[in-house]
């Protein structure tokens, strides 16, 4: 997990964190394995309800404008097939892995916006990775 740009977070990390894990649990709760055609949906699923939490947190109230603007992506890999045969003495802790990584960057004001960047764990026992990355822009 990174906290680049935490300092300047509309809202707190914990708070960020704790949005992101119900996201990501609720996109996947009737899933037990990575499905590509359902990839799609769990990714809307995640960034939109993220999207809203966010909306909701730091603008409480409806007849102002909101302070910010978000973006959030998800990205979704699929961990390569598990098979305890392959696996050195039996442990399936890096068997069918696949390595992944992904960076962003951006100009803007670093006191007031920011980028934090998370990978959900919940998903791993499903045979997936899930990364999200949510970016805040203070409006001026």
């Amino acid at each position: 997990m990174s906290a680049e740009g935490a300092s300047a977070s509309p809202i707190p990390i914990e708070d960020l964190t704790k949005i992101t894990d119900e996201a990501c649990e609720n996109a996947l709760a009737t899933t037990k394995g990575y499905d590509h055609e359902n990839v799609g949906d769990w990714n809307s699923k995640i960034i939109n309800s993220i999207l809203k939490a966010l909306i909701t947190a730091t603008a409480p109230d409806a007849s102002k404008p909101p302070a910010y603007r978000f973006t959030v992506n998800s990205t979704i890999v699929q961990q390569g097939v598990i098979d305890p045969s392959v696996a050195a003495d039996g442990a399936l802790s890096n068997a069918g892995k696949r390595g992944m990584h992904s960076a962003s960057g951006a100009f803007w004001d670093v006191n007031r916006d920011g980028m934090w960047t998370y990978k959900y764990t919940g998903a791993e026992d499903r045979g997936m990775d899930i990364v999200v990355c949510v970016t805040w822009f203070a409006i001026v």
